[in-house]
């Protein structure tokens, strides 16, 4: 070859778009043999019990569908990525080789990838036993310290289509007068048009800005209704253990102690898109959203529990996620640490109950402090006093200190390493499941990582069964 000045121009490898491929290539070549999407793919093939997604296929008419293996592994891979849109999953079957790798050139259309999602999801999140199992199996989660935390991830629903139970009986008032007089118009138009058109013309139906109204004070309804249920439950629960308790409290003694009301508080919220997720409180401001919950294993950074709630305090949540840490990491932790939204007497009391060594802040550390003891006055004689005395005997060397550097890295890699900014799904239900398919994601991400490297902490996967 020459080039336009007649020497020798440079030698490059042939490159023809054309060329046709006399052998197919092997789905194992398309990236490296340490590559994620191998791993992921054969753990979800020789690893994992699908029987629960397996079993729900005993139709035998229609077209047969894609491998449920194939979308499990597909969807894992996916999420693993940070790809968590169905048309996103879907244009990366056809766009990028590790996705080829993992559905063997297989492309699902993005409804057939967010159908599966939605039909499976129970049984994808309970997947979260089985990968934890191999996680403990390798020798990543030994459950010795334990870090306890949640974080508030926005809901799939806008605060603003939230609204407070007093803007409600106000909205409703003037809606149910906008709307009466509409009607009215709407009939008086419709009288008029009869004399003008006849009797059988059309032109009588209701007008679609009334229809529109009405359905928003038909929601305004059934949002304020839910309020006053959850208000009247809520007050016969206060009054029955008010019943149960032996002795009145120093409020009720000095007569400063409102009777539990049926009717709920102005500010009450509910939102029209997501009614079950709630305004929650951030350091950057409110968010519509649920407060998620983790327990991580400070050896690897490996979730051995999780939960969710709407509530956005975590005081209430140390007991829920310790039986969770039992029941899906089969043991107990020797050491938990939790930061001062944990603290409580209630709380304290369940950890020594379950002979577990805790580690909770009793007041906020703050910048340059040597614990997270704080000046907050204990009882004395409580079990906030005698954690704080541990906390500051620790000092520096506390285990708590753990704490920071156990849970929340976990969350910066979910949210930020991964992009996972904002739940897909709408419901309690559905939004429990979909957090508990991201630490499932994560602890395979943290497995993946470890046999992969020289980490001399990880074994070698046990063989199947």
């Amino acid at each position: 070859m020459f080039d336009s000045l007649g020497g020798m121009s440079k030698t490059f490898r042939c490159w023809d778009v054309d060329q046709v491929w006399l052998l197919p290539p092997s789905i194992h070549d398309f990236v490296p043999p340490g590559h994620a999407a191998h791993f992921v793919r054969e753990t979800v093939r020789e690893s994992l019990d699908l029987s629960a997604i397996l079993d729900v296929y005993s139709e035998e008419r229609g077209q047969p569908p894609y491998h449920p293996t194939m979308m499990t592994a597909l969807l894992l891979y996916a999420y693993s990525c940070g790809v968590y849109s169905s048309r996103r999953i879907a244009r990366a079957c056809e766009e990028r080789v590790d996705f080829m790798a993992v559905t063997g050139l297989q492309k699902p259309d993005f409804r057939t990838i967010s159908d599966f999602r939605k039909r499976h999801l129970a049984a994808l999140s309970g997947l979260f036993v089985q990968v934890l199992g191999l996680c403990r199996a390798a020798g990543l989660a030994k459950l010795g310290h334990v870090a306890l935390d949640g974080t508030k991830i926005k809901a799939n629903a806008s605060k603003h289509k939230a609204m407070s139970y007093a803007r409600m009986l106000k909205a409703e008032a003037e809606l149910q007068a906008e709307v009466a007089a509409w009607l009215k118009k709407a009939a008086a138009a419709d009288t008029s048009e009869d004399r003008k058109l006849g009797a059988e013309a059309r032109g009588d139906e209701m007008p679609d800005w009334v229809a529109n109204k009405q359905a928003r004070l038909a929601k305004i309804k059934e949002a304020k209704a839910a309020l006053e249920a959850e208000a009247k439950a809520a007050a016969e629960a206060k009054a029955e253990a008010k019943a149960r308790r032996q002795k009145p409290s120093a409020k009720e003694v000095e007569g400063k102690s409102e009777p539990p009301s049926d009717k709920p508080r102005d500010k009450a919220q509910r939102n029209f898109t997501d009614p079950q997720s709630r305004i929650l409180k951030t350091k950057d401001g409110f968010i519509q959203g649920y407060n998620a919950q983790a327990a991580v294993d400070a050896d690897h950074q490996v979730i051995v529990a999780h939960g969710l709630t709407n509530n956005g305090s975590d005081q209430g949540q140390l007991g829920p996620m310790v039986e969770a840490i039992e029941t899906m990491a089969g043991g107990r932790p020797e050491e938990l640490s939790a930061d001062s939204g944990y603290c409580s007497e209630a709380n304290l009391e369940i950890l020594e109950e379950r002979d577990i060594r805790g580690y909770v802040a009793v007041g906020r550390q703050h910048h340059g402090q040597s614990s997270a003891a704080g000046s907050r006055r204990c009882q004395p004689g409580s079990r906030a006093a005698g954690m704080q005395r541990r906390l500051r005997r620790g000092g520096r060397r506390s285990r708590y200190r753990l704490r920071k550097i156990t849970v929340e890295p976990v969350f910066g890699q979910i949210k930020q390493a991964r992009g996972f900014r904002q739940f897909l799904l709408r419901g309690h239900d559905k939004v429990s499941h979909e957090w508990g398919l991201l630490c499932l994601v994560h602890n395979l991400v943290k497995l993946a990582a470890a046999l992969q490297s020289d980490d001399p902490g990880a074994q070698s996967l046990p063989a199947p069964a």
